[in-house]
């Protein structure tokens, strides 16, 4: 009987050498996670130039970062210490619906079912009885989040301290940094310099090697595209196409600003306020809050949004306005060929749900499930390609309903929202809930029941009828006397949460 281990036959096809093409938060996040997986066997190079810089939108997470650091075997305390990070419950929507209007989505159901139907619907049978308690008060994080309290879930799935979920806000710089040290000390070699060009092989059109400008030649098996919105290798190389969402998702420009954190402004939730051309994000750090303006050019120019930004700061400003210009849509092919882009290369989501670091490990995860040999077999590529346009358009249609379900005509952006057509995935979605409350989910959904029921109600799109099972199991005093002690439950708990900062202080001292 032979012996040896699997992949040491003759006509071993294994990836033996990946290059990764850029740096930032994607590039060293697929560094760290390839590195992790793979300890031995795989030479796994990064270059990057000091020169270019990266661009840092994605300061705010949602619950999955969590399963990614977990994975790597980073300890929370460590990362909040090294990424002057702070704890996130969710986001808070100001004047989006309305004018004078806010509501929370929380990260997290909203109580336990009663019966057999979800809590929203014996508060819609309450709220027909003239109950006052508002949604929100329903969720546990909210609870939390409006009192400036953090606390990590409870394990006990009797008690409402169990309902909820989080995610962080940090510096992107410095958990690239981190990673970065992380990745290193487990064999990535960083190269340093600017790729001048980029050579393709000439039977199969994959990528052979990429050039530096001091005329180094870097080859490998396979590439990892994390270049940024230049896409030099899936776009400048390989002449992907790309698929321009505009239409849906106007804004096409941001500018962000930092500013000192004063008096209570520590928040374990990130805010969006709606303005008249776009949208303004506020982030708690350790060190400094972030803000930008999310904005569409047609309706504002760049002057007019910095100056917005820095009237409408918490604290004094830490540093000039830094602009941005993006296209939100996709690449047509996430992986073409040998090459697979990670990160802006692939495509932009503006960052209204925060969903860009995300989008960076979904891309990863799936490389990894679906890991090639150098032949780079077609029903690999093709699987990948489904599930990340999938996972895109889900993702595109929840942000879609922010615009879409806006009452202002205040201003021309959000006339042009309002009376937009939308994708007929999402008009489906919305017409269901309009008729009965129902949430209706697809294959793939980022976001579940709860985040997308926080949206309808917070931008009042109210059911005319309800679930039809709902007469049949529960008088309406029922439903009420249930919504009025799950809230009351709900606030109880919350009252009893230690301060974030004081939860945050605890942990990185």
């Amino acid at each position: 009987m032979q012996s040896g281990t699997i992949g040491e036959a003759e006509g071993d096809r294994r990836v033996r050498s990946i290059l990764i093409v850029g740096g930032g938060t994607a590039g060293w996040m697929t560094a760290a996670a390839l590195a992790h997986a793979m300890p031995r066997g795989c030479r796994i190079t990064l270059v990057e130039s000091e020169e270019i810089g990266t661009v840092g939108v994605g300061e705010a997470t949602i619950p999955p970062i969590r399963l990614f650091n977990e994975t790597l075997g980073i300890a929370e305390a460590d990362f909040l210490r090294e990424t002057k990070g702070s704890f996130k419950l969710g986001i808070e929507f100001v004047d989006w619906g309305r004018l004078g209007h806010r509501y929370f989505h929380p990260f997290g159901g909203y109580g336990k079912p009663f019966d057999l139907l979800p809590v929203h619907q014996h508060w819609l049978a309450a709220r027909a009885q003239g109950c006052a308690v508002p949604l929100d008060d329903l969720s546990m994080a909210w609870g939390a989040a409006s009192r400036n309290r953090f606390a990590p879930p409870l394990a006990d799935p009797r008690s409402v301290a169990s309902t909820f979920d989080y995610a962080y806000h940090f510096d992107a710089g410095l958990y690239a940094a981190f990673l970065r040290r992380y990745a290193e000390a487990r064999g990535v070699v960083r190269v340093e310099g600017r790729v001048a060009d980029v050579a393709l092989d000439g039977e199969g059109g994959q990528v052979a090697s990429v050039t530096l400008d001091d005329g180094r030649m870097l080859a490998a098996d396979l590439f990892v595209d994390c270049s940024g919105f230049r896409g030099l290798l899936i776009e400048g190389a390989l002449k992907t196409g790309y698929e321009d969402w505009r239409h849906w998702l106007p804004c096409d420009r941001a500018v962000a600003m930092p500013c000192a954190t004063g008096g209570d402004g520590f928040t374990p939730y990130t805010r969006s306020t709606a303005r008249a051309a776009g949208w303004q994000w506020r982030i708690p750090l350790q060190h400094r809050t972030g803000n930008g303006y999310v904005y569409c050019s047609e309706y504002l120019s760049d002057d007019e949004a910095a100056a917005t930004l820095a009237a409408n700061l918490d604290g004094a400003a830490l540093g000039d306005a830094w602009p941005l210009r993006f296209a939100t849509g996709r690449r047509r092919l996430f992986w073409k060929r040998n090459v697979v882009a990670i990160g802006l290369s692939s495509g932009f989501m503006e960052p209204l749900e925060s969903t860009s670091i995300h989008l960076i490990q979904a891309g990863i995860a799936k490389l990894l499930a679906l890991f090639p040999t150098r032949d780079m077999a077609p029903m690999l590529v093709d699987e990948y390609n489904r599930i990340a346009i999938t996972e895109y358009e889900r993702i595109r249609d929840f942000l879609i309903l922010h615009y879409t379900l806006t009452q202002r005509d205040d201003a021309p952006l959000w006339r042009y929202c309002a009376n937009m057509a939308v994708p007929d995935t999402l008009a489906l979605k919305i017409a269901h809930f309009r008729d009965s409350g129902r949430l209706i989910a697809r294959d793939m959904d980022l976001f579940g029941p709860a985040s997308w029921l926080a949206v309808h109600v917070g931008q009042f799109n109210m059911p005319v009828g309800a679930d039809p099972l709902l007469g049949n199991m529960a008088d309406p005093g029922a439903s009420r006397d249930f919504v009025e002690r799950l809230a009351a439950a709900i606030a109880g708990m919350a009252g009893s949460m230690p301060v974030h900062r004081d939860t945050v202080a605890r942990m990185v001292r």
